[in-house]
């Protein structure tokens, strides 16, 4: 499957609107690119207790996976932020469970024409994954 990284990139964008970040004010969007060219979008959500905090790219995960989806074939995740914001620890760990292959684009709000992509695996190099 060829990958549109530009339209999975301005789907994220699109999402990042729908974040709810009264805090930190930092807005991020992220979409999901299936193996059939569903794309699913999510955005961060803030808590007053920081730690409940959820980022877009578990939202839009949680989202697909509650609904039956998950053949990932790429995730894009997009912010106000030079380079782009990379995937923190934890939706690293859960893109290397539910999206092991999938491609990872990464842009700046301010310049999505810039991708950056990587791999779940170039990110999360010896995930902890069961296999049973």
């Amino acid at each position: 499957m060829k990958i549109n990284a530009q339209k999975l990139v301005a789907a994220a964008a699109k999402a990042r609107a729908g974040s709810v970040s009264p805090y930190s004010q930092f807005k991020v969007g992220a979409a999901l690119l299936t193996k059939s060219g569903e794309i699913i979008g999510g955005a961060n959500v803030e808590s007053a207790s920081y730690g409940l905090t959820c980022c877009a790219e578990r939202v839009a995960l949680f989202k697909a996976l509650t609904e039956g989806i998950n053949n990932f074939v790429a995730i894009a995740v997009v912010a106000r932020w030079d380079g782009g914001p990379m995937p923190c620890g934890a939706c690293r760990q859960l893109l290397a469970e539910y999206a092991p292959k999938a491609k990872v684009f990464i842009a700046d709000s301010d310049n999505l024409e810039k991708i950056r992509a990587f791999t779940v695996r170039a990110l999360l190099p010896s995930a902890f994954v069961f296999s049973p």
